[in-house]
């Protein structure tokens, strides 16, 4: 790295990559580079690994889990004190961790800093203290006269494959319990997202962690399904499009694999008349644009009373026509750009579809002016359309919201879930009851009220569309679980049965 300044030129290179505990020659000599979006110029390149990297990091993670006397048999109080040292170590290097996602991706630094170094070591400390505090085993008695013992034991080895919107945090959601459990993980970050993963992979090397716990491989689609169906691996843990999570479940259905899916979402706010949306400008601009648009459970079709569609429309027009658009790695900057030219194209596509289904652009529809050598795209709110609209039904991925309008209340709720997805969600009122009321009928796997957050205590998740299984919570921690029954005086229960 030469120079760590905010807006100077910036070169991480690597040429190794971290596989069974080394930094080892990659297969091949073929390289990542990566280009700042707020820039177009490179900032940094790895090693891309190869179908022969996968297989070394398989077998390194194999081997470690298989281990009689490694990580998956520690005890919770020594693997907790291990992932204690690597929230230690993200710690020591969260400013520079925030810097490099918001260099790759477009990512607000503001928003890096909080999400994507402050919230990985919060997870891992919550799910080592949750190993702890939870007994892997339980005695049960049997109705037939008989006990079981049940046991929660580490599922294997976990291919994590993560997208380039929230690197760290995503990454997180996978390892964290997956780690607290005792499994042991080769990790693809996204081509787009590499340098974050290369730092994680150094801390996880200070922390001490064992040879192959974990292992970090960068590369494309083809690695990413190479490592899905392949025979070492005893879990695929998933985040990114739809489309590939089905070929992911396809897989992983033929090969009777576990698998978690958190895929893509259209949500919905449903915004009730007495809504105070003025007085909730940071909550809502933090369900509607936060990460430029580029977010999976972004409310992006915007539900508003028919009585009240102008007003609406003024107040979201207001909010996203006065964010800052700037550099990702300017603290003032609200709105950075897309993280890559192809994103930036396919979002300008669907303005362009918006503009050819009838729909008005109320503000944005365009490329901000000064930032001509990033990827940016002007934060777009339209007007005027139905929710059989493509860009009501298909998602976008970048700062584009659609404001529909609705007669009654029911009429509102049948329109949220009038979607192929199921992800995220939000209801605005100032009766917290009602609010509630109207949450319980969204078909989605999450909603707020009046804001949304992904707590680390909550299950998070789709339906529909959006995806299979659930993060966070102890429900993050039983994905990487499996479970046997033993039973115990067995032969009492076959006497009752008898």
């Amino acid at each position: 790295m030469t120079d760590t300044t905010t807006h100077a030129p910036t070169d991480v290179t690597y040429d190794a990559l971290f596989v069974g505990g080394e930094w080892t020659a990659p297969a091949t000599d073929r390289r990542i580079e990566v280009v700042s979006p707020s820039t177009g110029r490179p900032v940094g390149a790895v090693p891309e690994a190869t179908e022969a990297d996968g297989d070394r990091a398989v077998a390194a993670a194999r081997a470690a889990f298989d281990d009689p006397a490694g990580w998956s048999t520690w005890a919770p109080e020594d693997r907790r004190d291990a992932i204690e040292r690597l929230a230690v170590a993200l710690e020591a290097r969260g400013p520079e961790m925030a810097r490099r996602v918001s260099m790759q991706n477009g990512m607000p630094i503001s928003i890096s800093t909080a999400l994507e170094a402050g919230f990985p070591p919060l997870l891992l400390r919550y799910y080592a203290d949750m190993v702890v505090s939870t007994p892997a085993e339980q005695v049960r008695p049997g109705l037939l006269g008989g006990r079981t013992l049940v046991l929660h034991e580490p599922i294997g080895v976990v291919a994590a494959i993560v997208p380039w919107n929230f690197p760290q945090a995503i990454a997180m959601l996978k390892l964290a319990p997956l780690l607290a459990a005792g499994c042991t993980v080769v990790l693809k970050p996204s081509p787009e997202t590499v340098l974050d993963a290369f730092l994680l992979a150094e801390a996880v090397e200070e922390a001490g962690l064992p040879a192959g716990v974990v292992n970090v491989v960068p590369g494309g689609r083809e690695l990413g399904a190479h490592l899905v169906a392949h025979p070492g691996v005893d879990k695929v843990s998933f985040t990114g499009s739809t489309a590939a999570g089905r070929s992911i479940g396809e897989v992983c259905g033929r090969l009777l694999r576990p698998c978690t899916l958190e895929l893509g979402g259209k949500s919905a706010a449903i915004v009730l008349e007495d809504a105070d949306l003025a007085g909730n400008l940071e909550a809502l601009f933090g369900v509607t644009l936060i990460n430029n648009g580029q977010t999976c459970w972004l409310n992006s079709r915007i539900l508003a009373p028919r009585s009240q569609y102008g007003d609406v429309l003024d107040i979201l027009g207001g909010l996203a026509g006065g964010v800052t658009i700037g550099d990702a790695l300017d603290p003032a900057t609200q709105i950075g750009p897309m993280t890559s030219a192809r994103q930036r194209e396919r979002v300008e596509s669907y303005i362009a579809t918006g503009r050819a289904e009838g729909g008005r652009v109320v503000v944005g529809g365009g490329r901000p002016e000064g930032l001509d050598d990033g990827f940016f795209v002007q934060p777009t709110v339209f007007a005027d359309l139905d929710n059989t609209a493509r860009i009501a039904r298909e998602e976008i991925f970048g700062p584009v919201l659609t404001v529909i309008p609705y007669d009654t209340v029911d009429e509102a709720i049948a329109i949220a879930n009038d979607s192929d997805y199921g992800l995220g969600g939000t209801v605005w009122t100032t009766d917290p009851e009602r609010g509630e009321a109207v949450a319980r009928r969204v078909q989605s796997g999450t909603i707020g009220i009046n804001a949304y957050a992904n707590d680390p205590t909550a299950p998070f998740g789709g339906m529909k569309a959006s995806g299979l299984g659930r993060e966070l919570g102890p429900e993050g921690l039983g994905a990487y679980r499996s479970v046997r029954s033993i039973y115990l005086d067995a032969s009492a229960g076959a006497e009752a049965s008898a």
